[in-house]
């Protein structure tokens, strides 16, 4: 928060560059814009560093309450016989053409550029574009379509002039010295300007051919004014941005959607638990002769079979400890966030509170593994740990680290620094890694429940022919890593659904296998569940195809690359929800019934 008074000054930073047609973001200086004498960067944490967060300092330097009228900021000048220079307009036309969006931040604010959709509302977009293109056909792409003026064929306009106008609350009635702001808004212009020392900000717009044959000068300017308002509190100086964003009916109608799906489930569960599990117990605990005892069916005819170790039990008991890891990891970041201490105004938080959590939780995830391999009385504990201090993060690390190739190819401001890279390894192998192996050591010391001690352990094999259902469909919003997301409230009560609506459809269908004899329910409880993440990645393909306009085989590969990550997540996280829930509901029906 800055405290502002009269004289003081108010630094404007920029971030990097992206567009919703293109994966590959770019640090400001990639463009050839004006740039500060005396450029300086703030310290990054490591979720700004993992998002491609690259904030710098800008040549736009204000005094507040001290308006600017058409204030010149620099001249670039382009020569078309310069090979340098046509690479460099070639680059600022290219960005133009994908759409790539500033991002402008005053004191820890986005600068916001507001204009009016549809039914008279007004959007607030965190971001405003470099220019816009007119394709030869006559048709305006993108941010053209907001003057008449942008309207010759084959032409590119560049915004090279912004109206800035900054809101401040003077403290009037506060208990604060000074004045503190609390909107920062713009309006991206463009002006055809010929003279930096007679700049009137009326002229025609700045156009750019595509074809570069004669020399061009690209003046930047900007005016900027102060406004007092006083209603507007520093604390909720957010809410115009937020309250502007059009996802709250798409997300209540898309929770009321799922909460039907949950209270349908929990009335099916509910009527096994509490009326046929019940009367099937009480019938089969009546049983006392052996004639009584021929006429049995149903689940409890395979008690002796239902605890017997699977098939691949390592690599399940892998599973579930990442699962384990991920899932705490999960609930306790939109925990946090919920509460505040995670907001967008806190850049970088979020990624930084996972990947630290992520780090911490090594304990659980190796405890967790250990006692469900001793429980399927596995012996080979030291490929156990490894495994599951390895496998899942080397997969996602090697994509991570693959991607990252590309961008750095690329010179894209995402590219992971070395140095950044090294650090996540440390922290990998220093931290996580003998956190896991203590976990382990704690759960293969810990004994075993005697309910496991007494069946055989024959080798069976899972059946090919049952079949995966993904029960547990939400439908949650896309997002993207360049959008602020803030709603944490929705995520977090989706979090709650999805949990529940896994866990009852696994339950569900365990029932229906056990009361058809089918006993193989280890396997079959956490790919019911974790086949969610099939329909995340087909539900990522129809959005690719159908909603963005990604184009180059970089981004295509970025963006499916990304999204492997997230579907491997997810699959671990739901799969581990599922086969638990299972396991209670198995272990709890089984335990009170009498066995001969």
């Amino acid at each position: 928060c800055q405290r502002e008074s009269k004289g003081s000054q108010i630094e404007l930073f920029v971030n990097r560059l992206d567009s919703v047609e293109s994966v590959l973001p770019y640090e400001y200086d990639a463009f050839d814009f004006c740039q500060d004498a005396t450029e300086k960067r703030p310290s990054e944490n490591l979720g700004q560093v993992l998002f491609g967060e690259r904030i710098a300092s800008s040549p736009y330097k204000f005094t507040f309450n001290e308006e600017e009228k058409c204030k010149a900021v620099c001249i670039k000048s382009y020569d078309p016989t310069k090979a340098e220079d046509k690479n460099k307009l070639s680059f600022l036309k290219k960005g133009m053409q994908l759409n790539y969006q500033h991002h402008w931040i005053i004191d820890n604010m986005p600068v916001t550029w507001c204009y009016d959709v549809e039914d008279g509302q007004k959007y607030c977009n965190p971001g405003f574009p470099i220019g816009c293109f007119v394709a030869s056909d006559g048709r305006a792409k993108d941010a053209c379509i907001i003057s008449s003026e942008f309207n010759k064929k084959n032409t590119f306009y560049l915004f090279n002039h912004v109206d800035i106008t900054i809101t401040y609350h003077s403290g009037k009635d506060e208990n604060w010295p000074g004045a503190r702001l609390v909107t920062a808004r713009l309006e991206p212009k463009s002006y055809k300007h010929t003279d930096m020392n007679k700049l009137t900000c009326e002229e025609s717009p700045m156009e750019i051919p595509a074809d570069f044959t004669s020399k061009l000068d690209l003046i930047y300017s900007y005016s900027v004014k102060f406004e007092e308002n006083n209603n507007i509190k520093w604390a909720s100086r957010w809410d115009y941005i937020l309250e502007s964003m059009p996802h709250t009916n798409i997300q209540w109608f898309s929770i009321m959607n799922s909460l039907v799906i949950v209270l349908f489930l929990s009335g099916m569960v509910a009527m096994i638990l509490l009326r046929t599990l019940h009367k099937d117990i009480a019938r089969y605990n009546q049983i006392d002769s052996s004639e009584d005892a021929q006429e049995e069916f149903g689940w409890k005819l395979v008690h002796g079979d239902v605890f017997r170790p699977p098939r691949k039990g390592m690599l399940l008991s892998v599973f579930l400890g990442q699962g384990t890891q991920i899932f705490i990891m999960t609930f306790i970041t939109l925990f946090l966030a919920c509460l505040g201490f995670l907001s967008p105004a806190n850049r970088g938080a979020l990624m930084t509170c996972a990947v630290v959590l992520w780090v911490l939780l090594g304990t659980p995830a190796g405890y967790v593994s250990a006692r469900m391999y001793k429980t399927f009385r596995g012996e080979k504990w030291k490929t156990n740990v490894l495994l599951t201090a390895l496998l899942c993060p080397g997969i996602v690390f090697a994509d991570f680290f693959i991607m990252n190739l590309i961008l750095w190819v690329k010179g894209s401001s995402a590219a992971i620094p070395f140095g950044t890279l090294v650090a996540i390894l440390a922290m990998w192998f220093g931290i996580s890694v003998p956190l896991t192996f203590i976990g382990a050591y704690f759960g293969f010391k810990e004994k075993v429940g005697g309910e496991f001690c007494s069946f055989p352990i024959p080798q069976i094999y899972i059946g090919k022919n049952f079949s995966i259902l993904p029960r547990c469909i939400l439908s949650l919003p896309p997002s993207r890593s360049h959008q602020m997301y803030y709603m944490f409230g929705f995520l977090f009560l989706v979090f709650i659904i999805l949990l529940i609506t896994c866990s009852e459809a696994t339950v569900l269908l365990c029932y229906f296998h056990l009361c058809a004899e089918d006993y193989h329910w280890w396997w079959r409880s956490f790919l019911t569940s974790s086949f969610t993440a099939v329909y995340l990645f087909i539900y990522a393909i129809h959005y690719f195809f159908s909603k963005l306009q990604i184009t180059g085989t970089a981004s295509t590969i970025l963006y499916f690359g990304y999204t492997m990550i997230m579907v491997l997540i997810f699959f671990l996280f739901t799969g581990t929800i599922g086969f638990f829930a299972c396991f209670w509901f198995v272990s709890k029906i089984y335990s009170v019934v009498k066995v001969d």
